[in-house]
This record gives C-alpha cells, sequence and structure tokens, in this order.
C-alpha cells in the first residue's frame, strides 16, 4: 500500500476507506495520464497478462516485433527498456505505479518507439494503473489460483484480469486484437468481449519437440530452434508468434525473432561457473509452474532449493509446493525466501507440512545454496557422474532482495551467490584432487 493511502487508512472508517479507494486510484491515474499528455494515443501497446508466462512472453514478442524492423519499450518484472536502452526492474513490482507507467510511455513516444509491451497484472488492475493506457493488442497467457489473500478469492483474481479484456474492448484503437491460450480453462472469458481480432491459440496448432537443449517447433511451416526449456515454453514461444501472426508479420519474420532469445534471466537461467552438472535459477511462484520447471528436467537428478512462498500472500499453496518438491526431487532444502513480516521458520513449517518425508531445513539463503551445489560436487567422484545432476533453485528468478520485516530488504541474487558458491567449491574440489 502505498504512503499516502497508508496515512488515509489510519484516521478514515474502514467501510469509507473502501468506497474511497477506486476513486483515488482513478484520480491518480487520470492525473498521470494529463500530466504526461495521454501518450499510449502516439505509439501501439500490446499488454501481456496471466498467472505465469507474462515475463518470457514479453520478452518474446517484443524481439518478434524487432525483427519485423520495429523499435520496441518493454515494462515487466525483468526491466524496463526503452529502444536500446535497458535498466533492470528493482521495484519488486511488475507493473509500477501510475505515473511511472505514464512516464515511461511517454518517453518511449519521444525514443521514436513503434510498440509498448507492457506486462500488466491483476492488482495493476485492481488499482487502476491500466486506466489511460489505450491498447492495441492483449496477449492472455493461462490463469491458476494466485494473490488470493489479496482479492479475497479466485472470482475476484479472475474479474481483476477480465478488467484487460475490456479495456482492450474499450480502447479506441483501430484493429484492436486478442490473442489467447485456448487451451487454457478462462480463455473464454477473454475471448468473450467484442474485440475486432480474436486470435485464439492451442498447443495443437503447432508440431513441437522438447530437447535436452530447450525446444523446437513448427510453426506455420517455420521450424523454430529455442533454448528455453519446457513445455510452459512451447505455450509461450506460441503466445509471442501467434501475436506476430495478428501483425501481419511474416512465419520467418517470426521464427526470427523467437530466435534472437537465447536467455530470460530467472526464467529457467543456466549458471555456469565450469561445472559439468546444470545450475538452474528460476522464478517458478506457483505450484503448476513448479511442476513445470521440474518437468523439464526429466530423468535429471534434482536437487532442489525451494523457498517459493513469500510471507502473508498465498499461504495456501505453501504445502502444496513441498510435496511437488518432495515428488520430483531427489533431495529438497527447504529456506527462506521473502518473509516479509512472517517467522520464516513458520512459513518452512507450512510448506513441510505438504512432505511425507523431512526435509534439509537451511533458513540461510546463501547456505542453502551451498549446501545443493555442494551435494552434488562432493557426491561425485567424477565430472561426467556429475552431469547426471542438477539443481534447482526457484522462487526468486532475478528477485533483486530478499524482503524482510518492517519494509526491510537486503540485495539479493540467486545467480550471483549460485556463481560465487560454486567457484568455491571446485576450487577446494580442484586443491583437494592436486
Amino acid at each position: 500500500m502505498d504512503p499516502v493511502l497508508r496515512a488515509i487508512k489510519k484516521v478514515v472508517p474502514e467501510k469509507l476507506f473502501k468506497a474511497l479507494q477506486p476513486i483515488y486510484h482513478y484520480s491518480l491515474a487520470f492525473t498521470a495520464a494529463l500530466l504526461y499528455g495521454f501518450p499510449s494515443r502516439s505509439i501501439k501497446i500490446v499488454g501481456i497478462t496471466g498467472t505465469k508466462g507474462k515475463t518470457s512472453t514479453a520478452e518474446l514478442a517484443s524481439n518478434v516485433l524487432e525483427a519485423g524492423g520495429f523499435s520496441t519499450a518493454l515494462a515487466g518484472t525483468l526491466r524496463f527498456k526503452i529502444a536500446k536502452e535497458s535498466k533492470p526492474n528493482l521495484f519488486k513490482m511488475t507493473m509500477p505505479g501510475r505515473f511511472f507507467m505514464q512516464r515511461f510511455l511517454r518517453k518511449s513516444v519521444s525514443a521514436g518507439c513503434d510498440w509498448a509491451v507492457l506486462e500488466l497484472t491483476s492488482e495493476g488492475a485492481k488499482q487502476f494503473r491500466h486506466k489511460f493506457i489505450d491498447l492495441d493488442a492483449l496477449i492472455f497467457t493461462n490463469l491458476a489460483p494466485e494473490h488470493i489473500e489479496s482479492h479475497g478469492s479466485y472470482e475476484k483474481y479472475l474479474a481483476a484480469k477480465l478488467r484487460l479484456a475490456t479495456a482492450l474492448a474499450q480502447s479506441p484503437k483501430a484493429n484492436r486484437a486478442i490473442i489467447a491460450n485456448a487451451d487454457d480453462k478462462e480463455a473464454e472469458k477473454f475471448l468473450a468481449p467484442d474485440i475486432p481480432l480474436k486470435f485464439p491459440f492451442h498447443l495443437r496448432d503447432a508440431g513441437y519437440k522438447l530437447t535436452e537443449g530447450g525446444v523446437e517447433i513448427t510453426f506455420k511451416g517455420e521450424r523454430i530452434v529455442s533454448p528455453l526449456r519446457g513445455l510452459f515454453n512451447v505455450y509461450n514461444i506460441l503466445a509471442a508468434a501467434t501475436f506476430g501472426l495478428s501483425q501481419n508479420l511474416s512465419p520467418a519474420t517470426i521464427k526470427a525473432g523467437i530466435e534472437r532469445v537465447s536467455l530470460i534471466k530467472g526464467r529457467g537461467e543456466e549458471v555456469n561457473a565450469g561445472q559439468t552438472f546444470k545450475v538452474i535459477v528460476d522464478y517458478a511462484h506457483t505450484p503448476d509452474s513448479l511442476r513445470a520447471i521440474y518437468e523439464a528436467f526429466e530423468g535429471k537428478k534434482k536437487i532442489c532449493v525451494l523457498g517459493n512462498t513469500g510471507g502473508g500472500r498465498d499461504t495456501w499453496k505453501r504445502p502444496e509446493m513441498g510435496r511437488i518438491a518432495e515428488t520430483f526431487c531427489e533431495k529438497v532444502i527447504l529456506t527462506n525466501e521473502d518473509p516479509y513480516d512472517e517467522d520464516p521458520r513458520f512459513v518452512i513449517d507450512a510448506m513441510r507440512a505438504g512432505m511425507k518425508t523431512k526435509p534439509l531445513v537451511i533458513i540461510d539463503r546463501r547456505e542453502a545454496i551451498r549446501e545443493a551445489l555442494k551435494t552434488v560436487v562432493e557426491s561425485a567422484e567424477k565430472p561426467e557422474q556429475q552431469a547426471d545432476y542438477v539443481v534447482l533453485l526457484t522462487g526468486k528468478g532475478t528477485d533483486p532482495f530478499i524482503m524482510g520485516p518492517n519494509g526491510g530488504k537486503i540485495p539479493w541474487s540467486d545467480s550471483a551467490v549460485a556463481k560465487e558458491e560454486l567457484k568455491s567449491l571446485l576450487r577446494k574440489k580442484s586443491k583437494m584432487l592436486s
């Protein structure tokens, strides 16, 4: 909650506070758009929404547009990009406040960008951060229970997402397009509003193969080879490819754009310090996404560091995350993630409640990562034996801080810590063998 709202809440009765919130948020959205001259009228906007896959789809869609000769801006969980300039998103918020978003769009227009690719969230829609951003297209990836405490129910979470489809239907832009994952149970609701161009896509629309090195997809006669792993990335690629099709880009151009993406940080990101086994950092923050990243490494012995449930949020999923990790992983280490004002041990106990066996608990996240890596480095005598393993560090992705009590935060990077600990362990092992 922003400081102004927090101050108002202290002096205004609860019922009146709830009634005033929408007016407050709407007024801010209008004021921000007015201040920056309604920039979305001067640039094409594609919004991307869903529970999973927004960031990867945004990166892929931006590259597809660039392959088509367009200059793009991008705002999402990972970064803020305007043309060739890119800065990491350090807000711990996918969709920042209204003034930030309108200023971002104005800068994008000034930089000569043709398109802005925006990740749009349910929290953002709930607080009217999407208002006065005129959409040209919307991509719907999927929907699963999330942010239930914040919204009050799954139905209210869905309703917040559907506001974005309504916003597209009400946009004054011509040739508006909705691109929706038609394999998702909620797809029809996103396709229901009166939108001129509708592009549902199914997994069956493309031939695909999951490989050790990524995925291979046949789309409209083009064979697309991507190092992005897992079935979930087949869906992300199909979403971006279908969006490209909706904008009359050729299959060859779409292929070129998707194949430009060799890495999406924090999303199946491989950490390499010269080891012979894989170390993967992934954001996986829902049961479905955790299962998907584990399934992407079928046949590997998995050593899993799990801390995927931040304090005060989505408490329902904690035992389920523990259960999934136990099902797929040879060894599970439960650790701290973003406790906020909760006791980390309470969060971990809730994850452990879903497990039949006793996992290793290491509160310190660096120590947990070190232990996971050490398990592989020291357990396999020969480097070729280590190649059978994968260490999976899930929950943080590229999150730049570990969030603690009273708004405290500690700078953090799963990938940087993993690389540091890997180098240290490999040096020690090398000295022992020499």
